[in-house]
């Protein structure tokens, strides 16, 4: 899954964050916000003990919690345990503090700033389109991956609609329309292309991304029309979907005589910086 590393202030401290650019979902190092709450020299330590005491209680969110890799002091990359908001929300409740609701606005906040950008991409197309043009990108793969956030939302909502909410079983419906167009599936796409963090759907070229997009547009037109419900039932509209734009591959395939499934990534196809067109400043 395609992950970015943001560092978000709350005051003078410092939270780590992660955002799965798949589920559209920010993960919050528990040990960062535990550390704003209990303004403990060892968060760690701390963190560890109420863990222990919430499994023992039999408490669910610690359960399902899990590790994710972030940037540490020393500068390497460990694992740290992480949480979404909902689960990060119940955590909070567990510790005894005064900062617990200004956190939990800031959480709100914060996880809202993206989740908003996804469900009405209007809101930041202006700095998207600003964002994509300042890397090198096309005008024409620009327009394309812009369409392509609308119509992942659009496909996302069926999923919600059709019963689909956790992070898992979004992976796996995404890996099997990206298997029934491509052959491959995410993690098997971003090893072919060579990639680790990247996102993938930002390395794809304008003929790929617009293949992901008839693939989850498809998707979405059987998943309105037959109202698929449960895991189950949706896998069954996404490997369709995904073989509605597996067909036009391999038939766009033999009229060019080679394949469309690229090793390119975004620097092979990008503009150089000296390149791109003069941006007007203010003097």
């Amino acid at each position: 899954m395609a992950q970015e590393e943001i560092i978000k202030q709350f005051g003078a401290a410092k939270i780590r964050v992660l955002w799965d650019e798949e589920q559209e979902t920010y993960y919050f190092s528990i040990v960062d916000v535990v550390r704003v709450l209990t303004e403990s020299i060892d968060a760690t330590a701390y963190w560890r003990k109420l863990k222990q005491r919430l499994k023992d209680e039999g408490n669910e969110t610690v359960t399902n919690c899990h590790a994710l890799k972030m940037t540490a002091e020393d500068g390497k990359q460990r694992f740290t345990d992480v949480a979404d908001k909902e689960q990060l929300f119940r955590i909070i409740q567990s510790v005894p503090s005064k900062k617990a609701e200004p956190i939990k606005l800031w959480l709100a906040h914060v996880a809202s700033e993206r989740v908003e950008q996804a469900i009405d991409p209007e809101k930041s197309i202006d700095q998207a389109i600003a964002d994509f043009r300042k890397k090198g990108y096309s005008e024409h793969w620009i327009n394309q991956r812009i369409k392509g956030i609308g119509i992942r939302k659009k496909l996302t909502d069926t999923w919600h609609d059709g019963g689909i909410h956790t992070n898992e079983q979004f992976a796996n419906l995404t890996d099997i329309i990206t298997k029934g167009w491509s052959g491959m599936t995410t993690r098997e796409y971003k090893q072919h292309k060579g990639l680790r963090k990247e996102s993938l759907r930002d390395n794809m070229t304008d003929v790929e991304l617009m293949l992901n997009g008839l693939a989850e547009a498809a998707t979405t037109e059987i998943n309105e029309k037959e109202k698929p419900r449960g895991f189950a039932a949706n896998a069954k509209t996404a490997k369709r979907g995904g073989s509605v734009a597996g067909v036009a591959r391999k038939k766009l395939e033999k009229e060019l005589g080679r394949t469309v499934i690229t090793k390119d990534k975004a620097i092979d196809y990008i503009r150089p910086k000296d390149e791109l067109p003069f941006e007007k400043t203010n003097n």
